[in-house]
């Protein structure tokens, strides 16, 4: 059997709105982090090999079976199809939802003929590194390390070699043979019996029910189900907060060390996915990020962090598994991340964007949060003129990027509109001199004249993606020439075939304090799109999109950045920075096409369309 990851294209996503895992197109579930997304993993192949944990279903015969794979329908249950020489065999993998004791659930269906089939469980807490104590408990397979227990209950004979254990087994058609793996704190008795197919009729039933509130009935409407599915699943049901992926320290680079901790909560991600939730018809999902966001921030205005815990921990301390080998070598493996410390001056205008885009919704303001919105307004008035460490959360000197200050500007832009069109409380007439002071200042020391375009940060010659968000923030009007001339210098210097990166990663300017290069970055190639349909490019705009769909692997799901060299996708997996804009510029492109073809109603359709 395969001792290594396979690549991240490859995997699939299952999960119960507590946590998820990963699911080769070989069979091998290789990352489960248990009970929590930011908990350590039992399942940590991924970043190892087999040795680090990993549970593999399969067909005995490893030359003969090819494998089809799919979500079933709109739900996010995983089906993997086998056909071998001898029959045809389904392996379903999800996970129920249940409060008490996460598990995973496992069934293998004989589909035609007999299939000889293989599982190999290697568990592994404490991301790999503890073994620990087997034994068979009242028919059940029970593994305890430390407060962690896992118990696996299959009617296949279960035998031990060494430190896994395995089961050979023929299923024939018609037969099902289930395995469930329930996860609980190890002083609590054995976890009761979950009855593996109703708990796929519960499953089936849940994800079909949820997905019935979506609005979106365009051409691209697989791609954006899919995409809110994702970013359902990558939620912590309890808190509502939703993490950035379900993964730790897939790299940028094959080889690289821009590996880093993606399992918690930017404040950045609040408006895009609030915008994403509303527009999609998910109200309560948008609610229940918005109150995991009030109650992450309170507090002090200074202490606000970029990012936090699923339930809005801060202390999120960063540290080395070095006895991981990192995906493909990938070295460090980190846990934990460091960046929560930086100052990132863009973060209060994503949070105040989010409470406007909130109420101009309609969505019940939330006290609290509408309370501290003056508090951050107070200490942004202090901060704004400062350097930091940008959008990016570059590891080297502070700058003052552009970026940061066109959000600061949209900080005290939208508490002036909140002041004149919701009445909302504050000095509107200090926020509107010190917002049009930043318009003057970034224009004047953000802007380079001769090139035409806006740079990433003040007397940088250096181009940076997130420029590409000016006119969505309306900081600009989309057919200013400054705004279409930024959006021509990230096509001319910031694009490997056809793709954008964030910045030049690994030059001598490079302000990341960091060696090598990175993939492009999809969510900016995604905002590019964005901004040429916005510019009236809409031809390019939509050939642009159709390719980024295109990059999605076999199950619709998209990593954080892709090699177009190699190609193949890189970062953490899934990524919901990358969804997000997926779902904006999908309703974008459809609102502009529908609005074309009622004002122009004998031009030809866009390709697409």
């Amino acid at each position: 059997m395969p001792g290594h990851p396979a690549a991240i294209e490859d995997y699939a996503l299952i999960g119960d709105l507590l946590t998820a895992a990963l699911v080769g197109k070989d069979g091998s579930l290789d990352w489960l982090c248990l009970p929590r997304f930011d908990s350590p993993a039992c399942f940590a192949a991924l970043l190892g090999d087999e040795d680090n944990g990993r549970w593999r279903i399969a067909p005995a015969d490893e030359n003969g079976p090819y494998a089809r794979r799919r979500y079933r329908d709109d739900t996010l249950i995983l089906e993997t199809e086998w056909e071998t020489t001898t029959g045809q065999v389904l392996v379903t993998d999800f996970m129920p939802r249940r409060d008490d004791a996460p598990c995973v659930v496992r069934v293998v269906e004989g589909l035609s003929g007999t299939v000889d089939m293989r599982m190999d469980l290697r568990i592994r807490f404490d991301y790999g590194r503890i073994l620990p104590w087997m034994r068979r408990v009242d028919g059940q397979l029970s593994g305890v390390a430390g407060p962690e227990s896992v118990w696996l209950r299959t009617p296949a004979r279960l035998t031990a070699h060494g430190t896994a254990h395995h089961a050979a087994f023929r299923v024939t058609a018609g037969e099902q043979i289930p395995f469930v793996l329930t996860w609980q704190p190890s002083h609590l008795p054995a976890p009761q019996p979950v009855d593996a197919f109703e708990a796929l009729r519960a499953t089936e039933s849940y994800w079909r029910r949820w997905l019935r509130r979506l609005t979106y009935d365009g051409p691209y409407r697989d791609a954006v189900a899919r995409s809110l599915i994702t970013l359902k699943a990558l939620t912590y049901e309890p808190t509502g907060g939703i993490v950035a992926a379900p993964t730790t320290s897939l790299p940028e680079e094959i080889g690289g060390v821009r590996n880093w901790d993606y399992r918690y909560c930017w404040l950045r991600d609040a408006g895009m996915t609030l915008e994403a939730l509303l527009r999609s018809g998910f109200t309560a999902e948008a609610d229940a990020w918005r109150g995991w966001l009030a109650r992450a921030v309170a507090g002090r205005a200074e202490d606000t962090q970029i990012m936090y815990g699923i339930a809005g921990e801060r202390r999120l301390t960063e540290w080395e598994a070095d006895w991981l080998a990192g995906y493909e070598g990938s070295r460090p493996v980190r846990i934990g991340n460091a960046a929560a410390g930086q100052q990132q001056l863009d973060v209060i205008g994503e949070v105040v964007d989010a409470i406007h885009l909130a109420i101009g919704c309609g969505l019940r303001p939330r006290r609290h949060l509408v309370d501290l919105h003056a508090v951050f307004l107070d200490h942004l008035v202090e901060v704004w003129s400062e350097p930091d460490q940008g959008l990016w959360e570059t590891r080297g000197t502070p700058l003052h990027y552009t970026h940061s200050k066109v959000m600061c500007w949209v900080a005290f832009d939208r508490s002036v509109r909140l002041a004149e069109e919701y009445g909302r409380a504050g000095p509107a007439e200090k926020w509107r001199r010190i917002r049009d002071r930043i318009h003057r200042e970034v224009c004047e020391r953000g802007f380079d004249a001769e090139r035409g375009t806006f740079t990433q940060s003040y007397g940088s010659r250096e181009l940076d993606a997130a420029l590409l968000l000016i006119p969505q923030t309306g900081f600009l009007p989309p057919d200013d020439p400054r705004v279409v001339g930024t959006v021509e210098a990230v096509q001319r210097e910031l694009l490997v075939d056809g793709l954008v990166l964030r910045y030049s990663a690994g030059a001598d300017t490079s302000p990341d304090g960091l060696s090598g290069g990175e993939g492009a970055f999809l969510a900016c190639s995604f905002w590019l799109a964005d901004a040429l349909r916005m510019i009236g490019r809409e031809d390019e705009a939509r050939a642009l999109y159709e390719r980024l769909l295109a990059l999605r692997n076999d199950v619709g799901l998209l990593a954080e950045e892709y090699d177009p060299v190699a190609r193949r996708q890189l970062g953490n997996f899934p990524q919901a920075f990358t969804h997000v804009p997926l779902i904006r510029v999908a309703y974008e492109l459809d609102r502009h096409a529908t609005h074309a073809r009622r004002s122009r109603p004998r031009a030809p359709k866009a390709k697409g369309a």
